[in-house]
């Protein structure tokens, strides 16, 4: 560097990162695949889908029925029948399970719109914030199970930084909406865009 003169060459750590579009890209790509999984588990509530068989592959998608067993067993049957080890669970699950009629059908909307608005990249914040609450209410009801340890934050951490990250941006269309209404602000003024 020539004294007085400040260099504008990248330091060589700057180059060996990527792009911000190839990160915005690995984002987006990331959150369109939460979307399916949210889309396609919704849709298992909808249409009574199980089981899923492709030639050799083999695999389950959790219907309305289902779901409310998973509630069921963690929160009052599992552990030797003692259930889950957060007794603060037992009303609320009661709840769910008493109302499950019609509760079934709300979680089964919240899966389906979560699941459009991540593939769309449609008020992308806000959708993985909703799906963020479902997530930490299963991370709850299974906390005692004696499950995998990675088994619920491997569901719950992704949405935390699509909640805090403007991933709808890129291949969606929360660019075009904060376009299109001059919706300004970065960070949190830009939420849920």
């Amino acid at each position: 560097m020539v004294e007085g003169r400040v260099s504008t060459a990248p330091a060589p750590a700057d180059s060996e990162l990527p792009s911000p579009r190839v990160m915005a890209a690995g984002l987006a790509a990331l959150r369109i695949f939460f979307g399916l999984i949210f889309l396609v588990n919704g849709l298992a509530k909808v249409f009574d889908w199980r089981f899923v068989e492709w030639g050799p592959y083999r695999a389950i998608l959790i219907d309305r029925e289902f779901a409310r067993g998973i509630i069921a067993n963690e929160v009052f049957e599992r552990n030797d029948g003692r259930g889950t080890l957060l007794p603060f669970l037992r009303s609320p699950a009661q709840f769910l399970l008493d109302n499950w009629d019609w509760i079934g059908w709300m979680v089964t909307v919240v899966e389906i719109g979560v699941g459009v608005m991540l593939i769309l990249g449609l008020a992308t914040r806000l959708a993985a914030l909703v799906g963020l609450g479902q997530q930490v209410s299963l991370a709850l009801v299974y906390f005692s199970s004696g499950r995998w340890m990675f088994e619920q934050p491997h569901e719950y951490v992704p949405l935390v930084v699509f909640a805090l990250v403007p991933v709808g941006r890129y291949w969606g269309l929360d660019a075009r909406v904060r376009r299109a209404t001059g919706w300004t602000g970065r960070g949190w003024r830009g939420w849920p865009f």
